[in-house]
C-alpha cells in the first residue's frame, strides 16, 4: 500500500506538497505515547498519532518512519510541518479518529508492525 492509497482511504490532506506519496508503506503503528512508539517500531512504519509537537518529527531521526498521520483533525504548527519537509517525512492529517484509521487501514490490508 502506498501513502497515496492511505491519503485516499483516510480522506486525508497532505501537509506539504512535495511529499513522496508513492512511497510503499509496509506496516503501521498507532499511539499517542512517544515511549511506546520508540519501543514498538522495529521496521519502516506509518505512525498514526494525535501528537502534533516537534518531538514526533524528531522520532524520525531515531526510528524509520514511512510517514505520519495526524488523527482527529489535528494539525501541527508550521514549524513542525517545516521540520517534516526538511526530513522528507510525509505528513498527513485526517478528521477520522485513531480507532477508525486503524480499522480502515487494517481492513484494506495494511498490517500492524512487528513488536
Amino acid at each position: 500500500m502506498t501513502l497515496r492509497d492511505i491519503v485516499t482511504l483516510l480522506e486525508g490532506e497532505v501537509l506539504f506538497p512535495e511529499a513522496d506519496l508513492d512511497r510503499e508503506v509496509p506496516c503501521a503503528f498507532a499511539s499517542d505515547m512517544i515511549s511506546d512508539i520508540l519501543m514498538c517500531t522495529k521496521e519502516p512504519t506509518l505512525l498514526l498519532t494525535g501528537l502534533t509537537n516537534n518531538q514526533v518529527i524528531r522520532l524520525s531521526d531515531m526510528i524509520d518512519l514511512s510517514g505520519i498521520v495526524f488523527v482527529r483533525g489535528k494539525r501541527p504548527l508550521q514549524d513542525v510541518i517545516d521540520m517534516a519537509s526538511e526530513r522528507g517525512l510525509p505528513i498527513i492529517t485526517t478528521k477520522f479518529t485513531l480507532y477508525r484509521c486503524s480499522g480502515l487501514l487494517f481492513n484494506a490490508g495494511l498490517r500492524s508492525c512487528k513488536i
